[in-house]
């Protein structure tokens, strides 16, 4: 990506649109096609028989939305591990591997406060 400033903050730096930009577009899906529609088609499921068995039907809601939940911890755990190998190799890293690094966990973080 290539920074620039922007002309009303001398200080910031604001990010231009470029291939990488679409690579961390392509970043921001969480869990994969087929895998997000295995928990919708779920979710449609228990909504469905919410009203035969309403009890059941949110105790169901209730398990999905914890299952839900430890996959995408899963998945950051191993973002995070992935982003963490990638900067820590002792002294050996250069000043651009490490403003690489610093822009791939603005991604991450981004995309752990956009849930």
């Amino acid at each position: 990506m290539i920074e620039q400033r922007t002309e009303n903050a001398p200080n910031a730096t604001e990010v231009a649109p470029s291939n990488g930009a679409q690579a961390e577009k392509e970043n921001a899906c969480l869990l994969d096609s087929g895998e997000a529609q295995e928990f919708r088609s779920e979710w449609t499921r228990i909504q469905t028989g919410f009203v035969d068995e309403p009890r059941r039907s949110v105790q169901e809601a209730d398990a999905l939305v914890d299952r839900a939940i430890k996959r995408l911890s899963e998945i950051f755990a191993a973002e995070r591990a992935r982003l963490e190998h990638e900067w820590d190799r002792g002294q050996d890293v250069s000043t651009e591997d490490l403003r690489v690094a610093l822009r791939r966990y603005r991604s991450f973080f981004d995309r752990l406060l956009s849930i």
